[in-house]
């Protein structure tokens, strides 16, 4: 298991007016720090996004992803309200392969976080006026692909999930590497301008590997230069 390196804090506002006082953000600052106290954590960045709660776009959210991801920290939001008027939001919580806690509900986390945002991602999508075609469309779509095994010509159930398995993988490994991008074009602006001065900075750093080791090697880095170049050429 990947050991969570801190947390990344993300709150949200709706309108510029709430964020240019503060209104919202410090009582959610408040949440997350009552959250977090007790352990003593590191709090690798704060995220803030004021935007329209009927808007999809959300940069803040995007980056605090990301950070999360870089960092193989846990994002933390104050309060579960925050984000349930919001697919976009939970869409993209969903999709964006971090470990999300919610402050205002302490005992909801990891694989349990994730179905609790699976849930409220429906409830969501069924106040949006998205009901039975939708659910009949992905019944007959799943009954369809469990008999063509999704056009896998014949291979086996073991097969198929070996394979998807590996796509996962690969997913993530490229994912991973598009995120320390911009971290490594700032390293090598700095001097780091080779795998080995480049794996020392990101030590110096605290920048967990793809497995949440504590050192990166001159090969590690290697690899990861190696999967921004095919994922440039592709």
């Amino acid at each position: 298991m990947t050991e969570r390196r801190g947390f990344v804090a993300y709150y949200r506002v709706s309108t510029r007016g709430q964020g240019s006082s503060g209104l919202g953000i410090e009582a959610q600052r408040a949440a997350v720090a009552s959250y977090l106290g007790g352990k003593a954590p590191q709090v690798v960045a704060e995220f803030t996004e004021i935007e329209s709660g009927k808007r999809n776009d959300r940069p803040a959210l995007e980056k605090a992803l990301v950070t999360a991801r870089v960092h193989q920290a846990a994002l933390v939001v104050a309060k579960v309200d925050r984000l349930t008027r919001s697919v976009g939001f939970l869409s993209r919580l969903l999709e964006g392969g971090v470990d999300v806690r919610f402050a205002d509900l302490p005992a909801v986390e990891g694989p349990t976080g994730r179905f609790m945002l699976q849930q409220m991602a429906a409830v969501a999508e069924l106040e949006a006026g998205m009901i039975s075609s939708r659910t009949k469309a992905a019944l007959a779509a799943a009954k369809a692909r469990g008999k063509k095994l999704g056009g896998s010509r014949g291979a086996s159930v073991s097969q198929a999930a070996q394979e998807a398995g590996r796509n996962v993988q690969v997913d993530q490994a490229r994912r991973r590497a598009i995120d320390l991008a911009p971290l490594l074009n700032e390293l090598r602006s700095s001097g780091s301008n080779t795998p080995r001065l480049l794996a020392a900075a990101l030590n110096a750093r605290g920048i967990p590997t793809a497995r949440g080791r504590a050192r990166w090697s001159a090969t590690q880095v290697a690899r990861i230069e190696a999967r921004l170049r095919t994922a440039l050429s592709s």
